[in-house]
Formats: C-alpha cells, structure tokens, sequence
C-alpha cells in the first residue's frame, strides 16, 4: 500500500472571469510531482470548515503543510505588522486544525517555508513578522536567483534526522519574509543560517514532524538532499499505515 499523502490546498485569489477559477483550491505542481516520485499517493484537502477535518484523517497516512500567504498574526497573539504580507484566515484556521489532530493522531508531519512557520503557530511558537524586526537576520532571504536554484547555506545540527539527509551543510534556496521566533515547546531547532535565522524544525521526542524554510520541492530533480526529504516523510508515513 502507497502511503496516503495529504496536501491542504491554497486558494487562488486572483480576479478572473473564468467561473471555475474563483477561488479554486490547488496544490503547487511541484510538490505533487516530489511526492509521486518518493512513493506517495497525494490527496489535496481544500480549505474547509475545521469541523469537518476529523473526516479527513482517516484518508490520510502523512501531511505536508506548503508554502504560501503569511500566517495570520492573531494566531500567536499580535497585531499586524506593517510590513505583513497577504494573509488568508480560513486557510489557516483550518491548517492549524488539520496539524493538531494529525499531532494526535501520530501522522506523519513534513513542512516547507510557510509550512514551517504554521507548525510552529500551531504547536505554540510564534513569528517575526517580518525579517525586519529579527535583530540577527542579514542574509538574503528572497532570494532574486531563479526558484530550483540554491542561494544560501544552512548549519544542521550534528545527530539530528535532517543531518542524515542532507549533511551538515546543506546549500538551499530560500525565499521567504517571516520567521521562527519563539520555538513551540514540543519542536527543537535543527537547523539555522548564518545569520541564526531558523531553517528547520523536529519534533523533540519522536520522528513525527520534520519541517524545513526552505523549497525543496522546487530543487528535488537535481538536488540528492531534497528528494532525501522526500524519501524520509513518505518512510515516516509507511510506518504509519494501518494495515488491519
């Protein structure tokens, strides 16, 4: 049995005058295909309300929470900042709902930049903003290279799951606004760029969640470390399936 792979869908905002357009929920073609490649089977999950998301589990062995519009700051207990991006509450409502009852559940959790922000939000952590308002943060973070190329490295921590896949210095694309800042209680930090900036998130005490700032999906075709990633969430879904 292939390991059944959820992806929460984002939300074409766009105006358009095609009727099927508006408002379509969708799940970046990249991804998709990474997670075909590594084994899995997806299932896009729309946005939908959270008390319908006790119906999905059973559908699903692993999620992988994706990149896309900021994360609603109220989430965490502040107000906007001026240099907060585009936000869309019902996606986040419903994300956050999805990865309390996966953590529940014991599904396997993956996450790429905005995904790893959501976690985080989700399990108690909160953000900067902006990078702005990170005293530590120099680099370049949005990146200008093109998408499925690399533009900064990253320090993984020696032990770590991340570190048996991609090494201890990894080179990653990046681009992204926000950031971790308070890490949430059950998550350590396993991996940080040199300017301290946060590029991934484990579970402290499990295998459960392993989340990464940076797009994997988008370098997985040339890049050994990236379909790692991949190759590791859909092992950690395998072992999850309930074959009763």
């Amino acid at each position: 049995m292939r390991p059944r792979i959820a992806l929460p869908a984002d939300t074409l905002d766009e105006a358009t005058n095609i009727i099927n357009e508006r408002n379509a929920a969708f799940a970046p073609r990249p991804a998709v295909e990474a997670i075909v490649k590594a084994g899995g089977l997806p299932i896009i999950l729309p946005s939908v309300d959270p008390a319908d998301v006790a119906d999905y589990l059973p559908l699903f062995d692993g999620v992988i929470f994706l990149g896309g519009a900021d994360v609603d700051p109220t989430f965490f207990g502040e107000e906007p900042h001026m240099r907060l991006g585009k936000t869309y509450r019902k996606r986040d409502l419903f994300e956050i709902e999805l990865l309390k009852q996966a953590v529940a559940a014991n599904k396997a959790i993956m996450g790429i930049c905005r995904g790893l922000q959501l976690i985080n939000v989700g399990l108690g952590g909160t953000l900067y903003q902006d990078l702005s308002e990170d005293p530590n943060a120099t680099l370049k973070h949005s990146q200008e290279a093109m998408g499925n190329q690399p533009s900064h490295h990253v320090t993984v921590v020696s032990g770590s799951t991340l570190a048996t896949l991609t090494g201890e210095r990894p080179y990653v694309n990046s681009r992204h606004h926000q950031t971790v800042h308070v890490v949430a209680p059950t998550l350590t930090v396993t991996a940080r760029a040199d300017d301290q900036v946060v590029e991934a998130l484990e579970s402290k005490d499990s295998d459960q969640i392993l989340a990464v700032q940076w797009h994997p999906e988008n370098m997985y075709k040339h890049h050994d470390e990236s379909r790692q990633l991949f190759k590791n969430f859909i092992d950690r879904a395998a072992k999850r399936i309930d074959r009763d």
